[in-house]
Order: structure tokens, then sequence, then C-alpha cells
């Protein structure tokens, strides 16, 4: 994939994320963010599922902001928002997806794991992609069946985390994350 087509899939989340559409994302947007997440669940940032997203996604937000050296209290333009993702996740590869983006992933499916199997099936993909793209449930049947790559009818936190990653690379065109 080219850094252009890259830059646009990441533009895409920059505007996504921007939840109040003023140009720049601060620690408020992931906040609304993650309390959409949650009550699409039925929960509660309150809740300890709940409050795993928030954290999740409070700490993804710390971190761009302090790789590009902006203070947490502030917000993230555009071209911060490329560079601090280009810096943590492109620029380290496999490693650097995994490691900023898992617990997130980690937190949202555990929240959408509704009967507590440590797998998202499905119906519960369902949920998820309902929840954060929008996704009719055959489209979301589709999808699974893309990122089940072991066929075993449920996925992993590590299928997950291949299926974001490969869709920042435009490999794959299923926005997990919204």
């Amino acid at each position: 994939m080219t850094t252009v087509m890259r830059n646009e899939r990441e533009l895409q989340r920059f505007r996504k994320w921007d939840t109040n559409g003023d140009g720049v994302i601060d620690r408020g947007d992931y906040q609304s963010e993650a309390r959409r997440i949650v009550s699409a669940f039925g929960e509660s940032v309150d809740s300890g599922r709940g409050r795993a997203v928030w954290d999740a996604l409070m700490d993804l937000f710390e971190r761009q902001a302090e790789a590009v050296g902006v203070d947490p209290d502030e917000a993230l333009s555009e071209e911060q928002y490329l560079a601090a993702n280009r810096e943590l996740m492109f620029s380290r590869g496999d490693a650097g997806f995994d490691e900023l983006l898992r617990p997130t992933i980690a937190a949202i499916a555990d929240l959408c794991d509704s009967d507590r199997d440590g797998l998202v099936s499905k119906v519960e993909l369902r949920s998820w992609l309902g929840s954060a793209v929008g996704l009719s449930d055959a489209d979301s049947d589709a999808a699974f069946d893309r990122i089940d790559l072991d066929g075993d009818g449920s996925l992993t936190v590590d299928e997950l985390v291949t299926a974001v990653r490969e869709f920042h690379y435009g490999r794959l065109d299923i926005p997990l994350l919204g």
C-alpha cells in the first residue's frame, strides 16, 4: 500500500475520532467515543468492562500525544495525528500495531463477549460492527468470515488485531474501530 493510501485511511480515522468536528482530536473526542462504544453495548463507563474501554482509549490518546510532544490536555492536529501513528505503528510494523492497539481491541472484544468465553462469535461481532461502523448483520457476517483466519467460528484478540492492522495497510476493508 502506498503512503498516500495509508494516509487517507488515517485521515478517515482522524475525522471519525474528531467527534465534535472541530478539526482537532483531544481527550474529549476519545471520551465521547468511549461513551458511544460502551453505551452501544448497554454498559456504563463506570462498569468494569466499560472502564476498561475508557482506560484503553485514554491511554491511546495519551500515547499519541506524547509521541509528537503534545501535552495530553491539548489537541492533536491532523498532521500530529498522522505523525504519531507513523511513529507508534507504521515505523514499528506488526509490533507497533500490537503494542498500541491491542489494549483497545481487547477491551472492546471483552465488552462484546456476551457469553464471557474469551472469544468473539459471529453474533457478538454483529453487535460490535453494528455499533462501531453501522454494518448490517449480513455485512458483519461476511466480515467475520474474512477475519476468522483459522476458520474455527470464533475470533481471538490476535485475529482482531490482525484485522485492524490489515485495514490500516489497505488489505482489508473492515474498519473495526469505527
